[in-house]
């Protein structure tokens, strides 16, 4: 529900208390959800779009790249709701991760 409300306050704790930030919740990776949802909310209210939630999850470890069930990956969640500070710091976290890879 965290993700759903965008609730990064919430959130955070519950990840600081072992929740997996991977986690598959309705046929969605908790990311893409929060990118959904941010997107969503945004359409929605008319407000800008904001990023919160998706910080959150990638602060605590979420893999950028993975796949929710249905195969979408979270910079394609992120390019449909034209979603640019998420697909920012998705591409940051991901180059990040490539290079600590190496």
């Amino acid at each position: 529900m965290a993700v759903e409300h965008e609730d990064a306050e919430t959130l955070a704790g519950l990840l600081a208390g072992g929740a997996d930030p991977d986690e598959v919740f309705s046929n969605m990776t908790l990311l893409t959800h929060a990118i959904e949802s941010e997107g969503q909310g945004s359409l929605q209210s008319g407000e800008p779009l904001t990023v919160h939630t998706t910080a959150v999850l990638l602060a605590f470890g979420t893999d950028p790249s993975l796949a929710d069930p249905d195969g979408r990956i979270p910079v394609e969640m992120a390019d449909f709701y034209d979603h640019h500070p998420a697909v920012k710091l998705l591409q940051a976290h991901i180059s990040r991760r490539a290079g600590d890879s190496r």
